[in-house]
Formats: structure tokens, sequence, C-alpha cells
């Protein structure tokens, strides 16, 4: 069945354009182009060996930042396409998310803005904002992807305005760019970008039920009496009695990833009758989000949170895993501070002559940059003597 397109979806032909004007692609509309360029970024190929709760060395079947990338841009398209939007853009803002994802996860966004505390800050939404907009170096005429307006404003709202945060130091590149560039951070984004946000939660609440049995942390019959998974489970037991437990696991995953992507279409959809919307710019005006969980989705989300936050979150092995990674980005990042030569060529040219704020940037950018592995592997030549490289 092709849902019709709805009346409030954004429009490629209608896209506002990129801050610096290029021809058009003869074969891509705008936001295509802009996946493809996030597609073809070094930030997005590093996301393979980034952290998404399990360090990326820990076990080949874990999801990393890219798989998970990859699922959300996966539900977001499936998403806009049932509602009728334009499922290139909310793929596009699905895949570019993570960007910003410093190496070990959480821990390692937690342990750099700790370091970068004195000097601005750290959070990863804004540094997917500088990767795009900046860090990625890859034409002649301009840093960064020069993304259209609307791929843009979805990186940086996909969770709502962002007004509350500009006051903040970390935010200081968001407010710079905008100056010559009005995203109009105080609305909400387009449709299409508050789906790649509720795809993000759909993907991840699915996946880290996945990863946490699949790696012993918790086994799936504890999930029973936790709401939104434990009748689904139920009903799985009840269907298949004698079914191989790796198949229950899977089954029960997606029949939850179904059950929250229904409970989004139909939300969403009273939510739009309720509030008349009609056109793209009609959702960013409202004074709240047009996609959405229904408040029973989200009161069941709750508490399966609550489930993983005890259970997985803060397992002694992620907290082990987590106190690691903290001590590597903080032991490196002091170093590089201290002694900015030791960083490759091209970065300490970056560092040198900066004020400390400069500087602290700088080797706040390396070191996001960084997967786990190549974190991990940088640790060891630069703090054992039995290395030399």
């Amino acid at each position: 069945m092709i849902t019709p397109r709805a009346p409030f979806a954004e429009d490629a032909a209608k896209s506002r354009g990129r801050k610096i004007a290029e021809p058009e692609s003869r074969t891509r509309t705008p936001f295509a182009r802009d996946r493809d360029r996030i597609i073809h970024s070094t930030a997005f190929r590093r996301l393979k060996e980034k952290t998404q709760v399990f360090v990326a060395h820990e076990g080949d079947h874990y999801r990393t930042r890219l798989t998970h990338s990859l699922e959300v841009a996966q539900v977001a398209r499936t998403l806009a396409t049932a509602m009728g939007l334009e499922a290139d853009l909310a793929e596009t803002i699905a895949l570019a998310h993570d960007l910003g994802h410093p190496p070990f996860g959480h821990a390692g966004e937690d342990e750099l803005d700790n370091q970068m505390a004195a000097f601005g800050g750290f959070d990863h939404n804004v540094q997917t904002f500088r990767v795009v907009s900046k860090l990625e170096r890859r034409y002649p005429r301009w840093e960064g992807l020069n993304l259209t307006w609307e791929t843009l404003e979805g990186i940086i709202k996909h969770n709502g305005p962002v007004l509350e945060k500009l006051s903040k130091p970390s935010w200081k590149a968001v407010v710079d760019f905008d100056k010559g560039y009005d995203l109009g951070l105080g609305t909400w984004a387009s449709a299409e970008a508050q789906v790649a946000a509720l795809a993000d939660d759909i993907a991840y609440n699915n996946h880290d039920v996945d990863d946490g049995v699949a790696a012993g942390i918790f086994h799936l019959k504890e999930l029973l009496d936790v709401p939104l998974i434990g009748p689904i489970l139920h009903g799985v037991y009840k269907e298949y009695p004698d079914l191989d437990p790796v198949i229950v696991r899977m089954e029960a995953v997606r029949r939850m990833i179904g059950v929250m992507a229904d409970d989004v279409i139909a939300e969403t959809g009273r939510r739009v009758a309720a509030a008349r919307v009609d056109t793209a710019d009609s959702v960013r005006h409202l004074d709240h989000a047009v996609v959405a969980f229904s408040r029973d989705m989200l009161e069941d989300l709750g508490a399966l949170r609550e489930f993983l936050l005890s259970r997985m979150y803060r397992h002694w092995r992620v907290n082990r895993t987590r106190s690691q990674a903290r001590r590597i980005l903080a032991e490196m990042f002091q170093l590089f501070m201290s002694e900015p030569d030791v960083m490759p060529t091209e970065w300490f040219a970056r560092a040198e002559n900066r004020d400390p704020a400069g500087r602290g940037r700088v080797v706040c950018d390396y070191i996001a940059g960084m997967t786990d592995r190549f974190a991990i592997e940088e640790h060891r030549k630069l703090f054992q003597l039995d290395v030399w490289n």
C-alpha cells in the first residue's frame, strides 16, 4: 500500500538550499545527496568501532554506533514512508545523528565534558553539528559537508527547540553558525527530524534488550513481568513453546519494534488531526512535538528503561569498561594539553599557538574522532614503555 504524501511533509524540490550555493545534482534530490555525503564521510566510517553499550572489540555481534545508526535509519525510513513524509530526509538525519559521539559511548562523552569543563564543555549533539559543518574536510570550497538547511536543522533540533541550551559554552559553535545561517533554533524541527528522534528510541531500546540477553547480563525470562516486552514474550512462548531461545529473543524484539512503530504512527495521526497540521512550517510552530509515543507507551518504556538501567547499564562489567574508558581519555587529554607536539602533525599544527581554550577544543576534536580501538592503542603507545612507535 502506498501512503499519500502528507501535506506537512518536507519537499526536496522546495528545500531552503545550502549555506554555500552549488549546482543541483542531475540524479539525486538535495536530501538524497546529503545522505550520500554523510555515508561517504570519515566520521561515518569511524562509527564501526565506536561503543554503543559494549566496547567495540568485546564481541562481533554487539551493536556499534554504525550498526545502531543503520538500524535507526531503517526504522526512520519505514516510519516516514508510512506517514507520507520525505523518507530521504528522515533517513539522512538518522544516519547523521551519532557522528559526534566520542569513543566509549556515554562514558567517553562524560569524560570529555569533564576535561573540557574549563574550556566550554562537550556535547555530542553539538559535536555532530561541528563534524558536518566544519570538521569534515573533503571539499575545496568549504569546510564540512555543506548540507541542506533542512538536514542541519534536523541534526541540531531533532529532540526539540534548543534555545535554552544556547547559553551553555559547549553550544558556542551552533550559536556562531546560526548568526550567518538562521536555523530557527527556538522552534521544533520538521516532522522528518522528529521521526528520526523516535526511531532512535525504538532502535536502542530493542537492541539493548537483544545485546543484554546475548551478553548473558540478564535472562530473557527476567523480562516476563516488564511492561511492553513482557506481554510480547508471553505471546511468543505461548505460540512457540519449544522454540530455540535465540529465536525467541529475536522474535520478541521484532514484535516489539512493530508495536512501538504502530504506536508512533497512531499517536502522530491523533496529534496531526487535533492540531490541524497542514504544512511543514505548521509543524515547526506548534508548542509540542507532532511525532510522539502515546502516554501509555511512554509509561511502558519508562519501566523497560528502569530495568535496563539497573540490570545492564549499571552492571559491573559495563561499569568496569566505563571506568577504564574514562581513565584512557583523561590521561590522553591531559598529555595532549601539556605536550601537544605528541599529537600527529596535522593536529599539532591546529593546536600550536592557541590559548588554552582553543587548544582544548582541538585536543577534544582529536580524541572525539577516535574509534574505541584506536583510542586504546594510542593510549598504549603513549603510556606503556614497552611500546615504541
